[in-house]
């Protein structure tokens, strides 16, 4: 017998997915998954119960993103070709982790728009497993632009700041 808990990550998962029509048995117990429209239907022919689960969460997710990924795609690629054409320097997250302008939240942000970094200078810190790596500029010249927020999770190789280098 299945417990709900398990129903309800099995149709998250298949919500998720592109798939439109799961099976599974187990022990005698079956349960069959079909995506219709805005509802998943659950049946568990064994005690005959149907659970309509909206989806809308997931189903206006998907088509939202469209909409507003698409201009926030195109403004990125916009600019990356801008500060390409006028040789910006990057400095990219080394790792995966949690971004952070300051030491801590009491301390002013290591560098803002307009400061002027040395090849060692500081300017920020990612978290990653409870270890705090502070990333050095790498480069020298003026912070052009500050790319993520600070808390926000970035990714191995993501840009961080854009530096005018000297």
């Amino acid at each position: 017998m299945f417990k709900i808990q398990e129903i309800r990550e099995i149709i998250k998962l298949v919500d998720a997915s592109s798939i439109d029509e799961f099976v599974y048995e187990e022990n005698g117990a079956k349960v069959k998954l079909k995506k219709k429209g805005n509802v998943t239907e659950v049946v568990v022919p064994k005690q005959e119960v149907v659970v309509a689960a909206p989806v809308a969460p997931v189903v206006e997710a998907t088509p939202a993103p469209t909409p507003v990924e698409a201009p926030a795609a195109v403004a990125p690629v916009e600019k990356a070709s801008v500060h390409e054409a006028s040789d910006l320097h990057q400095i990219t997250s080394p790792m995966v982790g949690t971004f952070y302008q300051a030491p801590n939240p009491e301390s002013p942000a290591y560098v803002k728009v307009g400061d002027k970094v040395g090849d060692e200078t500081i300017v920020c810190i990612v978290e990653a497993m409870k270890l705090f790596n502070e990333i050095e500029a790498e480069v020298k010249g003026e912070i052009v632009e500050i790319l993520v927020k600070d808390g926000q999770l970035v990714e191995y190789g993501q840009p961080l700041f854009l530096v005018k280098a000297e």
